[in-house]
């Protein structure tokens, strides 16, 4: 059973969608929001969360990038703050997917499920294709215009943790405790001069396809349309 953390300050809300989440066979953890929420993330380890923007001791939008620095786990953003400025910052800092209140709640449940499809499908998969660009998990290649590059084992490790995960930004010790491990003893800037070397073997696939993005003050996310 697929585990939902469901952050909302609004109680009626709240119950709703906990009661349609559980009726599609869903356990969830609903936390109002008050006190330090990535305890409670990092607790629950849900593989979905269902973040409200608007909370009562929070930011949304900076809890959103604290949880992305602990867990790669789908999330997505609910808010009556529905803007094109706001649905942007909320997926730059990792959000993937944006419902604005108010909503229907069997549309929530179906997102839900497509989300989480989708990232089964990138966890599952040993071939990624993001346009011309081919990841494949069991050779540990990757091509592009069907011309193999070559990448040092730690840049391969770190594209493919990125093209496992896109559109999620992710903070330098983020990458380096999921690619260089929590024994490395090196500098975070290990980090910028894989992400250049990746670009420089990846400089001719189509920004339409895809590109690694900096994330200012943040850190670096795989963007793909």
């Amino acid at each position: 059973m697929k585990r939902i953390l469901l952050i909302e300050d609004e109680t009626p809300i709240a119950e709703m969608l906990q009661a349609y989440l559980e009726q599609a066979q869903f356990a969830v953890t609903w936390d109002a929001g008050e006190g330090n929420v990535l305890d409670v993330f990092l607790r629950c380890r849900p593989d979905l969360v269902l973040l409200d923007l608007m909370l009562p001791d929070n930011d949304g939008l900076d809890l959103l990038q604290q949880i992305r620095k602990y867990g790669s786990c789908p999330i997505i953003i609910l808010t009556a703050r529905g803007s094109v400025p706001d649905r942007l910052e909320g997926l730059q800092r990792g959000a993937d997917d944006y419902i604005s209140k108010p909503f229907d709640p069997d549309e929530v449940v179906a997102r839900v499920q497509a989300v989480l499809r989708r990232s089964a499908y990138l966890e599952d998969s040993e071939v990624i294709r993001l346009g011309r660009l081919i990841v494949d998990y069991t050779a540990r290649t990757v091509a592009l215009y069907d011309q193999q590059i070559v990448l040092t084992p730690r840049d391969w490790n770190l594209l493919a943790f990125l093209v496992r995960h896109p559109n999620q930004c992710f903070s330098r010790l983020h990458l380096l405790d999921h690619v260089w491990g929590i024994d490395y003893d090196g500098g975070d800037r290990a980090v910028d001069a894989s992400i250049k070397r990746i670009r420089q073997s990846l400089q001719d696939w189509p920004t339409s396809e895809g590109e690694i993005q900096t994330i200012r003050g943040t850190g670096y996310m795989l963007h793909v349309k």
